[in-house]
């Protein structure tokens, strides 16, 4: 598998994370959008939904690998998240899902800008030591 993704490829997961981050359900400040592509090139989208009590927060990184596999995605090839944050990455639960449906070779995609940089790296780059 590529490590790289195509511009293009890259320009329409961030277009759709960045449009459904708009829909996020937040009682903080912080609204995250996703997109995902699976093995068969389908694109699936979620976004970030906190409860008032806090304890039953979705994050966007769920609810996007829960629309894939519903949606009959079987593997995650790439994830795309979007928050106007420096430095956003996927907390350690979010990558349990990332490594439990993409593994280690998933492209994990994150932009606190939008139209911004868009910084690139594989699961396992952001989680080194994750049990293989």
């Amino acid at each position: 598998m590529s490590h790289e993704l195509p511009d293009e490829t890259i320009k329409l997961l961030g277009s759709a994370a960045w449009s459904v981050r708009e829909r996020a359900r937040v009682h903080g400040k912080t609204r995250v959008g996703c997109a995902a592509f699976d093995e068969e090139g389908r694109l699936y989208t979620g976004c970030n939904m906190e409860h008032r009590f806090r304890s039953h927060d979705v994050h966007a990184e769920v609810s996007t690998i829960s629309s894939l596999v519903s949606g009959g995605g079987k593997s995650l090839v790439a994830i795309f998240i979007a928050a106007e944050r420096q430095r956003f990455t996927p907390c350690g639960a979010c990558l349990d899902w990332i490594f439990e449906v993409g593994g280690e070779d998933c492209i994990v995609l994150n932009q606190g800008i939008q139209e911004g940089p868009t910084l690139q790296h594989t699961a396992a780059e952001l989680m080194p030591f994750y049990p293989r």
